[in-house]
């Protein structure tokens, strides 16, 4: 038995040194694991800044920040830049900025020149009236740099058809449909690009209610292709994240630009409209009489004097904006131009640049049951307040202004910027 003894007791001290080494050991490379991982995520050459963002909620750390040509952008360039270009009115400004400049470089649009530009191909209706944005769309995009006549070049691909020149030349709904129809199916047969994709990098542009109408029975279109449209429903069918909404801008604007006139503005709030939906029927029910709010259920009569219409914005602090026959309404860009707070009283809008620009920032966004609450809720906002919003909507009213040829930042390079955070997430 003595013999025995020892040996076990070696054993035992030979396990357990064995158990301490590898625990050792493991511990070891736990640490060093980390380490290497810190030192990983926080080194700007494993970092990937080359994909520009799909949604300006996915921020990028300042490591992140590269410019359009790759070399890496310090803090002060974007401090430089974004306090007056890209204040507060941008939820993401560093992001906007990176995934603008790389957008103006490499972004590619090929245009379909199929169809006879006298008819409703290639050509809007006209670029006045509130229906304008359609029409200037059509003109900057090939006034722009983004064309391409090559279309293996092309990121996306633009189907030049306007409902709106359709209705102007009297075709019906159904008529409209079969037209869209038989174009759509003449692109598929003739090229391989809607098919290789179903459509998903494609799009097409309609500013007029008609065209949501003239397309809604064609679902391949409706599922597939980017809309980019001035009625962004959500209740029917609009896809916020595949889908861009247009804004309703009536151009050429009557007046200048108001701003930075905040001692002008000694009316709480205006609404002058046919009463052509529940909400503005409702708004001038409740608010017709009243002394602070200046409210009408039909638009003002030119016999009361020129652009009296128009005047009215320069004396508001709050311009009242609810939807019409659809979601929109151009009377947003008006107050926008005109430097008198747009009150959104609208639901289920997707408010155009939406993920870009924070419109709460520079407007007041309500649901329509507040309507009856309207005054109280706009007499709460203090005169900071007011002036804050104010000069952030001087800020963003380039946002909201079409150009011939265009301008950098204007409306037609918003859509565009739209379109190109879209284009990624496209799979072929």
């Amino acid at each position: 038995m003595s013999a025995v003894k020892p040996q076990q007791t070696s054993s035992t001290a030979a396990f357990f040194t064995l158990r301490g080494s590898l625990l050792t050991l493991s511990i070891l490379t736990l640490v060093s694991f980390t380490y290497i991982s810190f030192k990983s995520l926080n080194s700007p050459s494993l970092q990937s800044p080359d994909s520009p963002l799909t949604s300006q909620s996915q921020v990028k750390n300042d490591a992140d920040l590269v410019t359009a040509d790759g070399s890496a952008a310090s803090d002060k360039d974007w401090n430089d830049a974004s306090d007056d270009e890209y204040g507060d009115v941008f939820h993401s400004p560093k992001v906007f900025r990176l995934n603008y400049e790389e957008m103006e470089t490499r972004f590619k649009v090929y245009v379909y020149s199929d169809g006879d530009p006298n008819t409703y191909y290639q050509t809007p209706r006209k670029l006045t009236g509130k229906y304008a944005s359609e029409g200037y769309f059509f003109q900057n995009l090939r006034e722009s740099n983004f064309v391409t006549d090559d279309p293996n070049l092309a990121d996306l691909f633009f189907i030049p058809i306007s409902c709106h020149k359709m209705r102007g030349k009297g075709i019906s709904y159904e008529n409209m449909t079969i037209i869209v129809q038989n174009y759509v199916d003449s692109l598929m047969s003739k090229y391989p690009y809607w098919n290789r994709t179903l459509g998903a990098d494609h799009f097409f542009v309609t500013c007029h209610d008609v065209g949501v109408r003239a397309t809604e029975g064609l679902p391949n279109l409706i599922k597939n292709s980017i809309r980019v449209v001035c009625s962004p429903s959500y209740d029917v069918g609009f896809i916020p994240h595949k889908d861009v909404a247009l804004p309703q801008v009536l151009q050429p604007f009557a007046l200048p630009a108001g701003g930075n006139d905040v001692e002008n503005r000694t009316i709480l709030g205006f609404w002058a409209g046919h009463r052509n939906s529940k909400i503005r029927v409702i708004l001038a029910r409740v608010w017709e009489n009243d002394t602070e709010l200046d409210i009408s259920n039909n638009r003002i009569n030119r016999a009361t004097g020129h652009l009296e219409y128009q005047k009215r914005f320069y004396r508001n602090k709050f311009c009242i904006c609810p939807g019409g026959s659809q979601v929109n309404s151009a009377r947003i860009t008006d107050s926008i131009h005109y430097g008198c707070i747009p009150v959104i009283l609208s639901d289920f809008y997707d408010l155009p640049f939406n993920d870009i620009l924070n419109w709460r920032k520079f407007a007041v966004v309500l649901k329509e049951r507040d309507v009856y609450q309207l005054k109280q809720i706009l007499k709460n906002i203090t005169q900071a307040e007011f002036v804050t919003l104010h000069n952030n909507l001087v800020k963003v009213q380039k946002h909201f202004q079409w150009n011939s040829p265009p301008v950098k930042h204007d409306a037609f390079h918003m859509v565009m910027y739209e379109l190109w955070l879209r284009h990624h997430v496209i799979k072929y």
